[in-house]
């Protein structure tokens, strides 16, 4: 038994020690005084490109200049189609330090990555850096300086006293509108349209006979408005309203008697008949192009989706129905000052032992903020590139303001999405980040998803049910305790499996020691 206590006792120190393997602190980045040309560098790169062989192109073509710039550098692609599985590979390869280089990520998961000690690279005094900051004079590229970049955008990379990204790309969402039915309905297409408008149109719309058929279309499908992200109809609403949400310090402040009136009214038109949502119908591009659908929001940059002439419909054209699109902002309760939420993909760096294997790292990351990478990246869907420098260019701006026939590449709702998020970029904004901040958003959504299976159930949806939704959420996504949520903290996740097998190895030894001295006692006794 002393034996067996012993090795237990052992294996836990060995369990200690594996735990702590690759979470060791690294050390801070400096600058070094110049890029050592004469070693030869792999760097990698992870990318998402939503399956666009536009953008696999453009960041093939990215990683080819910036190699004949840097010969001695050669950049790794590896592609994803979510940025979820991005997250998760980061978090997996944390723990032994094996992060890539350089990946598209959003800050919310930046905030997580930074549980990891000093593993994501503050940027600030790498901005700075007069020969290999940005503009910085030993570049091999025109690069944008600091003061070029969208302020707005740079911002919302910052996270506490530091910025831990570069922007890439920026979209926002947008209000596309089969602006034919509405004429038909006998609505007038505001430029900003108010919540009351869309509810009372997406009623009026929700009308059928006694076969069932709409007469808005003459089918028996008719979603009259539909939303792809829940979790920014929630966040948007609430930012309209200046209604708690959350706040810098990680306080969770979403349930609360403004978010459940809102979930109220959203049930209401969903029992008219009125609304539904990505999840629970289908693609709003799909209903939109087939007559079967009067409002969808989603992405600007899904904008070459949407009506009828769009290049990337994915329905079959027997289905299609000609109507004229129109794009507006989302939303807002108050229409003279407008709100809508800014996404898009950023620019993180990992920090390595080797100082010149991370410079080589900024400067490609440098290198996709350059006007061609910019400019090609943006005209491939409904994004808008995150310089200035890159907007005021004379390519760019002659393909925004195109004219000329119709195709592909300038797709006349591609380029109204692109113009409005440019056009509003100062109403922008984001939600704060924290470890836990991406549950969060994932929780603001998940409230309406419920709210829209329940009525659709023909479920009671009163204050007793909110009561129920307010907790059940709050559990799921581990928030806090209770609808007490305002005062609770963000959930820091799971831990490790390293940190669960230590804590169960010290149980076993004390489970162990505890029967050795029972077992000791009954001995003595028997003597």
């Amino acid at each position: 038994m002393r034996k067996l206590c012993l090795l237990l006792g052992l294996l836990t120190v060995l369990t200690l020690l594996t735990g702590c393997h690759g979470a060791r602190r690294m050390e801070d980045f400096a600058m070094p005084e110049s890029f050592d040309t004469s070693r030869e560098y792999e760097i990698t790169f992870w990318a998402k490109n939503d399956t666009n062989k536009n953008q696999t192109a453009i960041y093939e073509k990215a990683i080819r200049d910036f190699e004949a710039l840097y010969p001695n550098v050669r950049v790794n692609l590896r592609l994803y189609t979510d940025y979820g599985k991005i997250y998760n590979d980061v978090i997996t390869n944390i723990a032994t330090n094996t992060t890539p280089n350089i990946c598209i990520t959003y800050p919310d998961h930046i905030a997580t990555y930074m549980t990891g000690d000093n593993v994501v690279l503050p940027l600030d005094e790498l901005f700075s850096d007069p020969n290999y900051g940005l503009g910085g004079s030993s570049l091999l590229f025109d690069g944008p300086t600091e003061e070029e970049i969208v302020p707005e955008y740079l911002q919302e990379c910052r996270i506490g006293e530091h910025c831990y990204a570069l922007p890439f790309m920026r979209s926002t969402e947008a209000l596309y509108v089969n602006a034919t039915y509405l004429n038909k309905l006998g609505y007038e297409l505001p430029e900003i349209v108010t919540w009351d408008f869309i509810w009372e149109a997406a009623d009026a719309a929700a009308k059928k006979d006694a076969d069932g058929v709409y007469a808005l279309n003459g089918q028996k499908v008719m979603i009259p408005f539909i939303y792809k992200s829940t979790d920014n109809m929630m966040i948007q609403m609430l930012r309209q309203l200046d209604a708690p949400y959350s706040d810098e310090n990680g306080s969770i402040l979403l349930f609360t008697d403004r978010t459940k009136g809102l979930l109220q009214t959203i049930a209401q038109h969903v029992k008219n008949g009125a609304f539904s949502t990505f999840k629970i119908s289908s693609y709003p591009a799909n209903l939109l192009n087939a007559g079967q659908c009067l409002f969808a929001v989603d992405s600007t940059a899904g904008a070459t989706w949407m009506g009828t002439d769009a290049p990337l419909s994915d329905i079959s054209p027997d289905k299609l129905v000609r109507f004229d699109t129109a794009v507006r902002p989302i939303p807002q309760f108050d229409p003279a000052h407008p709100k809508m939420i800014s996404q898009g993909p950023s620019i993180c760096l990992f920090n390595k032992r080797d100082r010149q294997e991370v410079l080589a790292s900024w400067l490609f990351a440098q290198y996709l903020l350059t006007n061609d990478v910019q400019t090609a990246y943006a005209e491939t869907e409904g994004y808008v590139p995150v310089t200035q420098k890159a907007r005021d260019d004379a390519s760019y701006q002659a393909y925004l303001n195109y004219d000329g026939p119709e195709d592909a590449a300038h797709y006349s709702v591609k380029l109204k999405a692109s113009k409005l998020l440019i056009e509003h970029t100062s109403d922008t904004f984001v939600t704060p980040v924290f470890n836990g901040s991406t549950s969060l958003r994932d929780a603001s959504g998940q409230l309406i998803e419920n709210t829209v299976k329940s009525v659709r159930r023909g479920e009671t949806v009163d204050d007793a049910y909110f009561a129920k939704l307010y907790d059940s959420v709050t559990a799921l996504y581990r928030l806090g305790q209770g609808n007490t949520a305002a005062t609770g903290k963000a959930d820091l996740g799971p831990l490790p499996g390293t940190a669960k097998a230590l804590l169960g190895g010290l149980l076993g030894v004390w489970v162990l020691i505890g029967v050795y001295v029972l077992f000791d006692r009954v001995k003595r006794r028997n003597r």
